[in-house]
């Protein structure tokens, strides 16, 4: 819907706020780059829109009458709104928003402590993290990019590695002494922590050479960063994933145990729709991949 009254042009209001600062037409046409002329006739003509004088002349300049200053105080206002709103407008533009699918453990653990420098300074990438289990699909457009967790053979899909991990036994110091001058097979006596797949402790007690004969039980989280923080408790003793266990083990709260230490068959890629051309996904990619460096 458009106002059935018009507006005065905008350099009027400019003239007209600028005199009203500097209280002088002469300050106010030196300033704009006009004429003494020029302000007074664009000052006149928003005090005939107005129906109000704007302004009381006197020898040495002018000054505001109540309603002018009333009135040149919302124009100001008004005028620096619609810069500000022009300001964010712009810088909108010029930041992308791109939606992460990731595993929750992997967002807490390692995401977040490198999402600002993700996004950029001058933030130029706007990334809404979407922490969850399921399989986002690219299709339905639920996700920009994702970062997934396996061996990299999805169908219809790009797979970029991005991070491999370690895998090596880990314990609260309690336990850790517990333990220390034994050999691999009494870590079995301890309950042993995973996450839904029990692989990797099969996989550790292959390289030890040991049978996978847990005496001490098991227990299963849902997600890895939930395993650490029950071997922090200790519940009893986990598999590092290095380096996503890394501030566990630097603070101390967990220690390396006896056993022995390899690469973990799974890793963590970075995944895309097939083809993929968008600069905005390229450049968050090859921004995790170099947060992978440091």
């Amino acid at each position: 819907m458009h106002s059935t009254i018009g507006l005065p042009p905008l350099d009027a209001l400019a003239a007209m706020i600028s005199a009203a600062r500097l209280g002088s037409f002469s300050a106010a046409a030196v300033e704009l780059g006009i004429t003494h002329g020029s302000v007074s006739r664009r000052v006149h003509a928003v005090e005939s829109w107005l129906g109000a004088s704007i302004f009381e002349r006197h020898g040495r300049g002018v000054r505001l009458t109540p309603t002018g200053e009333h009135f040149a105080r919302q124009v100001e206002l008004a005028l620096s709104r619609i810069t500000e709103l022009a300001v964010d407008l712009r810088a909108a533009r010029q930041t992308a928003s791109l939606r992460l699918s990731v595993l929750p453990s992997f967002a807490r653990l390692w995401l977040m402590p490198r999402l600002a420098e993700l996004q950029g300074e001058p933030m130029d990438l706007a990334i809404r993290v979407l922490p969850e289990h399921r399989i986002a699909s690219f299709d339905a457009g639920e996700a920009d990019l994702a970062i997934r967790y396996g061996r990299g053979s999805w169908p219809g899909v790009d797979a970029l590695p991005l991070l491999d991990e370690r895998l090596f036994a880990v314990a609260t110091p309690k336990i850790a002494q517990a333990l220390h001058g034994r050999d691999a097979t009494a870590v079995l006596d301890q309950t042993l922590l995973h996450d839904t797949d029990t692989r990797q402790w099969r996989l550790w007690c292959q390289h030890a050479g040991i049978a996978y004969r847990p005496r001490g039980g098991e227990r299963r989280f849902e997600d890895y960063d939930l395993v650490l923080a029950a071997a922090d408790s200790g519940i009893g003793v986990a598999l590092a994933r290095w380096p996503l266990a890394a501030p566990a083990l630097e603070s101390g709260h967990l220690v390396r145990i006896a056993g022995p230490e390899f690469a973990n068959p799974d890793k963590h890629y970075i995944v895309t729709r097939s083809g993929e051309t968008r600069s905005t996904v390229r450049r968050l990619a090859e921004r995790l991949v170099a947060a992978t460096q440091h």
